[in-house]
C-alpha cells in the first residue's frame, strides 16, 4: 500500500495560515498582564496583605491590588481573547 496518494489529497486539503499580528497581541495580553501582576507583588510586597494578615478581614485580604490585575489578566485571557481569536480564525 502506497502513502504517496494519501499524503497528495491531505495537503490538497490543508491550508496554510498566515500569522497575523492581531490574534499573536491577543493571545499574549492576558498573560503580560498576570505577569506584571505577580512582578508586582514581588517588588512590592508590602501591598500583599496575605504575607503579613495582623487581624484584617477577608475582603481586606482577598481584594489586593496585584492579585486583582492576576486575576483580571486571567479572565482576559480565557474569556475574552480565546473567543475573539476563534473569530478572528474562522474569517
Amino acid at each position: 500500500m502506497s502513502t504517496h496518494s494519501f499524503s497528495r489529497n491531505m495537503g490538497a486539503e490543508t491550508r496554510g495560515r498566515a500569522l497575523s499580528l492581531r490574534p499573536v497581541l491577543l493571545a499574549v495580553l492576558g498573560p503580560l498582564t498576570s505577569l506584571f501582576g505577580v512582578a508586582w507583588a514581588i517588588v512590592q510586597p508590602y501591598r500583599v496583605t496575605l504575607l503579613h494578615p495582623d487581624g484584617q478581614g477577608f475582603w481586606w485580604l482577598a481584594v489586593e491590588p496585584p492579585l486583582l490585575v492576576i486575576v483580571a489578566g486571567i479572565a482576559f485571557h480565557y474569556f475574552i481573547a480565546r473567543p475573539l481569536i476563534d473569530d478572528l480564525e474562522r474569517t
